[in-house]
């Protein structure tokens, strides 16, 4: 959209009434930041007119780039014939109808039913209602404790939040007392003294001793991501996910996966679930359903919770003004539409984050990278001062975010969270641009070690 804001009227403005999220307002007040003005393919621009290959897909959901018309297209015919109306009142809409069908045509068999949010904190939060209801209407209202993992990230709103683990977060608000965490599947920092095997194994135990602790009676669910990546690309060890399996079917404890992040598409399989051959009772998706272009979230009910909902009379309390938005439903059918034609999902698992992963490990050898690690389209760099001991270049990670720092100027968008540089390119890069990514953020390494001394 065009402006008679020049960059710098525009970053005053920004400075002076944005509040931005996850940012450091006193900071930002005085500092300023990036305004991204337009993308294309897998580039953004910045006001002042440098570009940037995108390594993040923008926030893990523009899977297909920016320039995907057909989703654009869809998103104005629906404005154009019926912009908005609501789904209560045994009310429904044509492309929230539809795009339900979609979406159990492409999850796995046990998905029948859909619930659908504005983002995937709302639609963590409907989890927990949910589960409450499920329980409460099999005369178990006492079932009702939830256990998460430390350092997991399930959204932001106060419910999503207490199910996150991530401790600036619930150090700033009061969180819900019915959620419990156990440890995180953090080979690298938390247990590179184990084999990681037994380590999986090991992290895994702590669900069921967690459960004991608190009762199997009073236990509904155990929820998780199949990789964690705002936590940092925590791809658990491949003894992990069976044990948890195992615990969930043993001990009658719900299986909640987020697959906000994970999937369509992102691991290698349309969702991380199937990846790891997982047969979740609820599935949380948002991000990459409409590819990023409008908001949309939502959870796949599973047969066995959506059976005792639909056989029970009484009203399941729960909704929002935007839940099956014409529009973001319109998106979400263009958008499976797509990754179904193109087989974008498939190919993307055959040939391109095989090549996305062997370049990422080319920097295994490089001085400050402690691990990589990586899986499907998803990447992370861990640094360090030291191999051997794993010591960290500066306390508080100011290492890794001066690396984020030196690749961003140079013109890739990366993150850094703790200690690791985390990338997730779109689906849509060609080997090039992968090349491109790699060596950009090899660059910024070498920067980064220079200024820390690091020879």
């Amino acid at each position: 959209m065009a402006t008679t804001l020049n960059a710098e009227q525009l970053r005053q403005l920004d400075r002076a009434h944005y509040l931005h999220p996850f940012t450091d307002l006193h900071q930002h007040s005085r500092q300023g930041g990036r305004i991204i003005s337009r993308a294309e393919h897998i580039y953004i621009h910045d006001s002042e007119g440098n570009r940037m290959l995108d390594g993040m897909s923008g926030l893990w959901c523009c899977n297909l780039g920016y320039s995907q018309s057909s989703i654009k297209d869809a998103i104005y015919a629906q404005l154009q014939e019926m912009p908005y109306y609501n789904n209560f009142f045994q009310c429904a809409n044509e492309t929230a109808v539809t795009l339900a069908r979609d979406l159990v045509e492409v999850t796995p068999a046990q998905f029948n039913h859909v619930f659908f949010t504005n983002s995937g904190s709302e639609a963590n939060d409907t989890n927990l209602r949910l589960v409450h209801r499920y329980y409460t209407l099999l005369g178990q209202p006492d079932k009702n404790l939830v256990i998460s993992r430390r350092n997991a990230y399930h959204g932001s709103t106060i419910a999503a939040a207490s199910l996150g683990g991530m401790s600036a977060m619930r150090e700033q608000t009061r969180g819900l007392d019915y959620i419990h965490h156990i440890s995180q599947p953090y080979w690298f920092a938390e247990g590179a003294e184990e084999e990681p095997q037994a380590y999986g194994v090991r992290v895994a135990s702590e669900l069921e001793q967690k459960i004991d602790e608190l009762g199997e009676a009073r236990v509904a669910a155990f929820i998780a991501e199949p990789v964690q990546g705002a936590g940092g690309v925590i791809i658990p060890p491949d003894s992990y996910w069976p044990e948890i399996r195992r615990i969930c079917r043993e001990r009658d404890i719900l299986l909640i996966m987020d697959e906000v992040i994970c999937g369509f598409g992102r691991t290698g399989r349309w969702f991380g679930s199937e990846t790891y051959e997982l047969e979740p009772d609820l599935m949380t998706f948002a991000k990459a359903v409409t590819n990023g272009y409008q908001p949309l979230g939502g959870v796949l009910v599973g047969d066995r919770v959506a059976d005792v909902l639909l056989s029970h009379a009484g009203e399941f309390a729960h909704g929002l003004t935007y839940s099956g938005h014409p529009a973001a439903c319109a998106a979400g059918i263009a958008t499976l539409k797509l990754l179904r034609t193109t087989k974008i999902v498939e190919e993307t698992a055959r040939t391109l984050a095989p090549y996305f992963q062997e370049r990422l490990r080319t920097l295994r050898d490089h001085r400050i990278v402690g691990e990589v690690r990586g899986l499907g389209m998803l990447g992370a760099v861990e640094l360090v001062r030291d191999k051997h001991s794993r010591e960290r270049l500066a306390p508080d990670s100011q290492g890794a975010v001066y690396c984020r720092n030196q690749a961003n100027s140079a013109g890739l968008m990366v993150r850094q969270t703790g200690d690791a540089m985390i990338t997730a390119p779109p689906l849509i890069c060609s080997h090039r641009e992968i090349d491109d990514l790699v060596a950009m953020l090899a660059r910024a390494l070498d920067q980064t070690a220079e200024h820390y001394g690091v020879r």
